[in-house]
């Protein structure tokens, strides 16, 4: 049996490939089944998110062609063009790989811990419709065990990544729980839209979000069940606010430094928190020169997660080196499989010898001969069968100078040579 992994990633393949080649949860039992029912497979799942769709299949011979034609073929793409951007890895390395996508070491984001569902999903979903077997059952309860280790020996999900963790991130070190704090986000963008989720997990007393476009700010507000108010609102509204968190496309500072000093005043010089993570800046610089007012940069945070993506790619080598031995283990349970099968074939092998021998004997007995000769007959003709192919393999292992074969039949039959 070998192991394939197929497929196309964000770092092999354009968005617009991506999209071509993902399976839609309507497509994907079609798949599954297609794949179950085909004589090159024995067993497949298909993992399909934004990023990658990986196809796992389990076959008699390494044929990854066939899994590629499969794949052209079912989404109607071109076989040749397809396979630009398709990367195959196979045996241990399509283990590894497995492996190291479910402990989001192949994210785009290092360590991203979606992934492993989005994995549990495809297996869960492969399993109902019958393509999952007792080889990849294992290997994919194999596959989750290692992604929880990683996860707790390891810190590669520990820091923050991006610039809008690290702003929470930032917000949490310096008021503790966060849920007694009232936030203002400016802007409704990406970037500030990632801040609001992240926020949203830490259950602040409130959220506000103040934005030009109002409509725009209400979408957003709805998601993290936010209040809305206009960027002209600001200078009334400031003095609520324990963090500010700033990221527009504004030319100029939103928030100077005067605007600042009367929240101050109005808040009895209670501290605030200033993050402005936008480029050109939103506040202006001068804020942070104020008693009560502590402001960061987006420089500061890159730092942030400059130094934390260090410590992840430190974690992320722990991690492999775990992947690595678990992948040995796994590799050591199929050939114990097959040992299984040679065991069992062996044993079949000299039951039928057995029984050929003894149904001879006994015919002979039930004839009349001497029981003293059958017998005799019987031990020594079943010795000479059981040892005719050791004998065999032992003369041919001489003949050609063989020590090592030699040394390792003498180990298997247990002779004892002083």
């Amino acid at each position: 049996m070998t192991i394939i992994a197929l497929g196309i990633n964000h770092k092999t393949a354009s968005v617009e490939l991506r999209e071509k080649v993902a399976f839609s949860p309507e497509q994907m039992s079609e798949a599954l089944q297609q794949l179950s029912g085909h004589a090159d497979f024995n067993e497949a799942v298909i993992v399909s998110t934004c990023n990658r769709t990986e196809i796992y299949c389990s076959l008699e011979q390494s044929n990854s062609q066939a899994l590629l034609a499969w794949l052209a073929s079912f989404h109607g793409l071109d076989e040749h063009e397809l396979s630009k951007n398709i990367y195959c890895h196979q045996g241990d390395a399509a283990i590894n790989h497995l492996m190291r996508v479910a402990c989001g070491l192949d994210s785009l984001v290092l360590g991203e811990p979606q992934i492993l569902g989005q994995i549990k999903q495809a297996y869960h979903s492969a399993k109902t419709h019958d393509a999952v077997g007792v080889k990849f059952d294992r290997l994919f309860q194999k596959t989750f065990s290692v992604a929880k280790q990683v996860r707790t020996d390891t810190d590669i999900g520990a820091s923050a990544v991006s610039v809008a963790f690290a702003a929470v991130n930032l917000a949490k070190h310096i008021y503790g729980k966060l849920d007694k704090t009232n936030v203002l986000l400016i802007g409704a963008g990406e970037t500030i839209e990632l801040v609001a989720k992240h926020l949203y997990q830490n259950e602040p007393q409130q959220i506000t979000v103040a934005n030009r476009t109002i409509e725009r700010a209400r979408g957003l507000a709805q998601e993290v069940s936010a209040d809305v108010i206009a960027l002209a609102q600001l200078p009334e509204r400031l003095h609520k606010a324990d963090i500010v968190i700033s990221s527009t496309a504004s030319t100029l500072p939103i928030i100077g430094k005067g605007v600042v000093e009367q929240a101050l005043k109005q808040r009895r010089h209670k501290p605030m928190l200033f993050i402005d993570i936008a480029v050109p800046r939103d506040i202006e610089s001068q804020v942070g020169e104020l008693d009560a007012a502590y402001l960061y940069s987006v420089d500061d945070l890159q730092a942030i997660v400059s130094e934390n993506m260090a410590a992840r790619e430190q974690a992320a080598q722990q991690a492999q080196l775990i992947i690595s031995e678990r992948v040995k283990e796994f590799e050591m349970w199929v050939r114990s499989l097959d040992s299984v099968d040679l065991i069992r074939h062996y044993r079949n092998d000299v039951q039928t010898i057995k029984s050929e021998l003894v149904e001879r004997a006994v015919s002979q007995l039930n004839t009349g001969k001497d029981a003293e000769k059958i017998i005799l007959e019987l031990a020594n003709k079943l010795t000479n069968r059981l040892m005719h192919a050791p004998t065999r393999a032992i003369q041919d292992a001489a003949k050609k100078g063989e020590v090592a074969q030699l040394t390792q039949l003498k180990k298997m039959l247990g002779i004892d040579q002083e």
